[in-house]
Formats: C-alpha cells, structure tokens, sequence
C-alpha cells in the first residue's frame, strides 16, 4: 500500500524553535545539523568492486539568528579567554500543527567553530551565523506516520 500525504501535512520551517545550552533563542531563522560519513575501502578477493567500511562520522550545523542580543557570544568569550573548550548543548524541533508530527533532536558537546565579535552594515537588518560541530546526539522525537 502506497502511503501519501496532503500538502498541508508538508512541515513549515516557520514553526522550528532553538534551545542553547537551555537558553531558548527566539531570534532563530533557521538550525541545520547534519551528520558527514567517511569510509575506508575494503577491497575483497574475486570481487572488481571494494566493499566499504565505516571509520568515521562528524557532526556539523550552522544556527542562523537574527542578531538580538550577545548571549552567546558573551558564554563562548569568556570560555576562550579563560583557555576553556566552550562545549554546548544544543536542542533543535520542528513542530508545525498541521503536519504528521514533530522532529525534535539535541545534540551534545556542540563546539564553535567561529565566533563572530562585531558584523553589521548600515541599512541593515544585522544577523548572525554560528558554525557548530556536535560529538553526540539523540533523536527525542521523530515522525512516523
């Protein structure tokens, strides 16, 4: 049996929400975290083709927020000027109404990888991009209709 869908049941970003380190962030626009997979060849005896093996995974994401306030800049600053590894928490939903569902994951010992200090231009609605990476995560709610 086929399984299909209304249109309305397509998720809208407008309804994904940001915690940091517990501290929600309302000026969120938008959170992606994805996983990298690294294999090593396995070449294999009267096989043309090499098998692969999993040798490595990395997690990476970027928060893009509009710029509101310096929370976490302020957290991740003073880590690094003290000679501390800032490590984070960082828990990402999505829960529009009409969809099947939420999608909610949170991800561990999440590190910058850049800090931005100051970055505005005249005219402009200042925003603010924060590249992470992330040793752990659990999926808390997933979408299984």
């Amino acid at each position: 049996m086929t399984k299909t869908y209304t249109a309305n049941q397509s998720i809208n970003g407008t309804f994904g929400e940001v915690w940091f380190d517990d501290d929600y962030l309302a000026e969120i626009e938008s959170a992606q975290a994805e996983l990298s997979m690294s294999y090593t060849d396995v070449p294999q005896v009267r096989k043309l083709t090499k098998g692969k093996k999993l040798t490595n995974i990395e997690g990476s994401g970027t928060l893009k927020m509009h710029h509101v306030r310096s929370t976490i800049t302020k957290k991740v600053s003073d880590r690094l000027k003290r000679g501390k590894t800032p490590s984070f928490k960082i828990i990402i939903k999505l829960d529009d109404p009409d969809a099947l569902g939420a999608e909610r994951v949170v991800l561990y010992s999440c590190k910058l990888t850049k800090l931005t200090l100051m970055d505005w231009e005249s005219g402009k609605v200042t925003e603010e991009t924060i590249p992470f990476t992330f040793e752990d995560w659990d999926l808390l709610d997933v979408i299984s209709a």
